[in-house]
């Protein structure tokens, strides 16, 4: 059985959407993020990181990252379906974006949510948030772009994306009112 490291809002969600989706047997495993749980020296034991989520395996080693945890699921539960097969043009186009997504989606919105990390000057912290607003609307309309008649991403098959995209999403609500349109960002 896998033991699913969680707290509300974070990473977690698209591994669990994958552990539901795969059928398989976990136990959530709360991390109280407010209390700092993540900073104790027991989780740090799991995540020296210090992040949400990890995933304990059947044989105690430990996954993080939220894209490799719902990549390693997926295939180790291949009769769920939720990847393409091994060298096919989609499974190279989930690999892509679910990439690009970890890479400047979910970085951008921890610059968003925690600039005061992004910074060694306090007083540039709303500098760092507006740039990754600015980041974050510039990335997301690159993957729009890539978005076909679906209604998941790979058309009318569901995939890992599918939730790790849902999670995304559902930190910024309705990201046309949060995140300003920019046409002029500078990179």
């Amino acid at each position: 059985m896998y033991t699913l490291y969680w707290a509300k809002d974070s990473g977690a969600l698209a591994p669990q959407i994958v552990l539901e989706e795969c059928g398989a047997e976990y136990l959530r495993q709360p991390v109280d993020l407010g209390k700092g749980e993540e900073a104790t020296a027991e989780y740090l034991g799991i995540n020296p990181r210090g992040q949400v989520p990890a995933l304990q395996l059947d044989d105690g080693s430990i996954v993080t990252e939220s894209a490799a945890i719902v990549l390693h699921l997926a295939d180790s539960h291949p009769q769920a379906g939720l990847l393409p097969p091994p060298g096919s043009h989609e499974r190279a186009r989930v690999y892509r974006w679910l990439f690009y997504a970890a890479a400047n989606l979910y970085e951008g919105v921890l610059r968003f949510y925690y600039s005061d990390r992004y910074t060694t000057q306090a007083s540039q912290a709303a500098e760092v948030r507006e740039s990754a607003r600015a980041f974050i609307d510039y990335a997301w309309d690159l993957l729009e772009n890539e978005l076909g008649e679906g209604p998941y991403f790979l058309g009318q098959s569901v995939s890992v994306i599918d939730p790790y995209l849902l999670m995304l999403v559902n930190w910024h609500g309705d990201r046309e009112t949060l995140f300003a349109r920019n046409a002029k960002l500078k990179r």
